[in-house]
């Protein structure tokens, strides 16, 4: 199979509210159509988490993102030349970002992504994507496809193959305003 068909059977699969993993910098992740309740519904249940953390959306470009975020000139500054590339932060949130992706908060965790895999999926989906990492919570960050497989089986609908950086951590999270460092 191409690459293509490849993103064309996960932009479906996103599109018609599936779930599917997908590799970024670190881990692969879980993700799906950040509008879409339901498929966020579905992605919090199998990980076994709390609405009220609030998730990530990943973009490949600013435009993916400003549905989403109010960015301010400052925080812009701040995040400056971070993306592409795996820095998350968090940014004031639209008025329209729904609680189910913020945690009821009045912000938002985003990232423009520097993974080939992940940003290609992004632009063929044609919108930033919930971003979470592929485990169940307790469960350490998956790392291939076999481990997402063992730990969703068939409860998700499609699985992106692709290398993750083995020696990379989950991308830190600073707040764009204050460059507090939320988790390193």
């Amino acid at each position: 199979m191409t690459q293509r068909f490849i993103l064309n059977q996960a932009r479906n699969l996103v599109q018609s509210g599936g779930v599917l993993a997908y590799p970024t910098e670190a881990v692969f992740g879980l993700g799906c159509d950040p509008a879409n309740e339901h498929a966020v519904a579905r992605i919090l249940q199998l990980k076994r988490r709390d609405w009220r953390k609030g998730l990530i959306l990943i973009a490949a470009d600013l435009s993916q993102l400003a549905p989403w975020i109010e960015p301010t000139d400052q925080a812009m500054q701040r995040i400056g030349r971070s993306w592409p590339g795996p820095a998350t932060w968090v940014l004031p949130a639209s008025a329209r970002t729904p609680d189910w992706i913020t945690g009821g908060r009045a912000e938002i965790a985003v990232r423009i992504t520097a993974h080939p895999i992940a940003a290609q999926l992004a632009r063929a989906t044609g919108t930033a994507l919930v971003s979470t990492s592929a485990n169940p919570s307790h469960r350490p960050p998956a790392r291939s496809a076999l481990t997402v497989q063992r730990y969703f089986g068939a409860h998700i609908d499609g699985i992106v193959h692709g290398w993750v950086d083995q020696r990379a951590q989950p991308t830190p999270i600073r707040h764009a305003l204050t460059g507090a460092v939320l988790r390193s």
